[in-house]
């Protein structure tokens, strides 16, 4: 029987150290949690949180048809894009189905890293490369990076003594080139929790003094190292999508609900014409939040019936630690997505009530 050799992080050994439970996660050795999901959860909403996210990929596009290649391969409007700036998006099969979702970071018109998912990171590679064209360069320089999130409201108060540049003058999903503890970095204002907070990326050598520095900055607001547990709950409450749950190659981006990212007036890319029919017949299903309205958590999977007939299963649910409540996502028949419609959720056999509800479930106040 064969056993699967996992990737380390930079930081796997400071995780270890710190008592973290390590479980394998899209091919690499990563925390699950250090204290408990809850705390961590909590502390990422009122303090400050510091997530190890060196699994994720790395894609570097350069070259004068770095712009138009990342225009055709990915459905938001790269053109609207200012150097500095970020935007959420998909990478795009010809069905206006999901490859990937992406955060694209331009640089210039001839510069370009798209941050993918760590599973997807050889996948999106060879079809980034495969669909190249003119003079333009492909590069996964994934290993050439640690990524370490700091999450929270007061993440900017952990960071900012470590850095040389002010990053109050950093907008939301923008980003600059600057310096962490000496080092040269990326740093992005950006995450994966409905917080505030941060994103930065540097050589990974230096990547557990810097992860030491963050704990010794952050520990007057009560800061703490954060496991992938905390992760998935605090991206649920903000609604955001995740790869292999909430979206993948079988599911569109407007039936996902994230019509805001797909701008079809911007000219030819890939999926658009498959995308501009369903849009002309209309959905006939569409991912929308709920929240238990009896008693118990709708894990991922669960059967989600209407009327006593099964229509589909919850593609991402737990309880809410924030909101101390029991929510999730599903794709439900067009009809039936309206707020305030009521859902069945099979639980362990038996079936508990649930009502659509307006999404994000969590939106911050600052």
């Amino acid at each position: 029987m064969s056993t699967e050799i996992l990737n380390k992080t930079p930081l796997t050994e400071e995780h270890r150290r710190l008592g973290g439970k390590i479980v394998p996660f899209a091919g690499y050795e990563m925390p699950v949690l250090f204290s408990s999901a809850l705390d961590e959860h909590l502390a990422v909403r009122r303090a400050v949180g510091l997530f190890d996210v060196s699994h994720m990929g790395e894609v570097f596009i350069t070259g004068p048809d770095a712009l138009a290649l990342v225009q055709r391969l990915t459905c938001n409007n790269v053109e609207k894009l200012q150097d500095g700036q970020i935007h959420y998006s998909g990478l795009m099969t010809p069905q206006g189905t999901f490859i990937d979702d992406l955060l694209v970071h331009r640089f210039s018109g001839t510069k370009f890293m798209l941050c993918v998912n760590a599973s997807n990171r050889q996948k999106d590679f060879q079809w980034i490369k495969e669909h190249a064209q003119g003079d333009v360069v492909v590069e996964d320089l994934s290993d050439e990076y640690t990524q370490i999130a700091i999450q929270g409201p007061k993440a900017l108060d952990t960071l900012q003594p470590l850095v040389d540049v002010d990053l109050k003058q950093i907008k939301y999903y923008w980003f600059t080139e600057g310096k962490v503890c000496g080092v040269p970095a990326i740093i992005a204002r950006t995450g994966y929790t409905g917080e505030d907070g941060f994103e930065i990326y540097f050589a990974p050598q230096p990547a557990p003094a810097i992860w030491q520095k963050l704990l010794e900055t952050g520990a007057p607001f009560g800061v703490r190292p954060c496991g992938l547990a905390c992760r998935n709950t605090l991206r649920l409450e903000a609604k955001m999508a995740l790869y292999g749950n909430d979206i993948d190659d079988t599911t569109t981006v407007l039936e996902a609900d994230l019509e805001w990212i797909c701008k079809l007036k911007k000219g030819e890319f890939i999926g658009r014409d498959a995308l501009l029919k369903q849009k002309e017949a209309g959905l006939t299903r569409k991912l929308v939040g709920f929240e238990m309205v009896d008693r118990g958590i709708a894990r991922d999977h669960y059967p989600v019936l209407i009327g006593g007939q099964k229509v589909s299963h919850v593609s991402s649910g737990s309880y809410a630690p924030h909101l101390e409540k029991n929510i999730g996502l599903a794709y439900l028949p067009i009809g039936q997505t309206e707020v305030g419609t009521r859902i069945q959720i099979e639980i362990r056999g038996k079936l508990a009530e649930a009502q659509v509800v307006p999404t994000p479930f969590y939106k911050r106040n600052y």
